[in-house]
């Protein structure tokens, strides 16, 4: 047993997060494999393994064909990367809407699985209750409310939600009873920009933005968007890199030593032993 002492990082809780609210903004990104969370851990808060992997690693048209068995593979993947982050893990399409006794059943199965500190679903007119039913079996949530991409084909398609009449009211109405029913922390998505700062204002545990507001308790970006590694984004979407075109320049010059056989060189091949 060695007796060098162990270095140890204190990981990020839901009780963490949730003492942010109103305090220093929450910073938040999705991860999916392992080397992206360890790049992501020292400057994160919170890695979220979002069911967009579906999209933006599986090139699915949408959320809704993930599984149960891609959102472990890639919880257990960010895992092994993320020291310090909390990590939140989604509950994928049809895991979690059926009732509260099977929700709790497959959350219990990705915490154990991966070893994650919390899930995230999506908000409709039944999951506080489902939300509840969780929370009060030890099981951390977070809540998802206003753009809902696993309801597409309900909605029709990824529209901004919100802006006017009975949709704003019944979006603040599914936020408070969330935060209600015990989420640690709620995501707004895609909604007008003064029903985030309502829905901020109205419930007690943060809310984390994403095409909403900069009043919003924390923000979160899908990490291949905002580093530009594909060639259109969201309105929403700031990007903070231009990877798509990097890798492109550096394939585009791996393929030309290639050709010319420049490559490899001395300094990447191997020589046998004189004698």
């Amino acid at each position: 047993m060695s007796s060098q002492r162990q270095e140890t990082v204190k990981r990020v809780t839901a009780p963490d997060i949730a003492a942010r609210k109103n305090g220093t903004p929450i910073v938040c990104l999705t991860a999916y494999t392992t080397p992206v969370a360890e790049i992501l851990d020292e400057h994160c808060d919170l890695l979220l393994v979002g069911d967009s992997v579906g999209m933006v690693v599986h090139g699915l048209p949408n959320t809704v064909g993930v599984t149960m068995e891609m959102m472990i593979l890639h919880g257990q993947a960010v895992m092994r990367g993320a020291r310090k982050a909390m990590v939140v893990v989604d509950m994928p399409f049809g895991s979690y809407e059926g009732g509260a006794e099977a929700a709790y059943a497959n959350a219990v199965r990705i915490l154990k699985e991966t070893g994650c500190q919390a899930v995230k679903v999506e908000a409709g007119p039944t999951v506080a209750d489902t939300i509840a039913y969780m929370v009060q079996r030890g099981v951390p949530v977070m809540g998802h409310v206003g753009l809902r991409p696993q309801a597409i084909n309900v909605d029709g398609g990824f529209k901004a939600k919100g802006k006017a009449g009975e949709e704003r009211r019944r979006i603040l109405e599914e936020a408070k009873a969330t935060a209600a029913a015990g989420a640690f922390a709620v995501v707004v998505e895609g909604v007008a920009e003064g029903l985030a700062r309502e829905i901020t204002q109205a419930i007690d545990v943060p809310t984390i933005g994403i095409g909403a507001s900069a009043g919003c308790d924390g923000q979160i970006l899908v990490t291949d968007d905002m580093l530009g590694l594909f060639d259109w984004t969201p309105k929403f979407v700031r990007r903070y890199g231009d990877l798509r075109g990097e890798i492109g320049k550096a394939v585009a010059a791996y393929a030309d030593d290639v050709r010319a056989r420049s490559f490899p060189g001395p300094a990447e091949i191997y020589f046998a032993k004189a004698g």
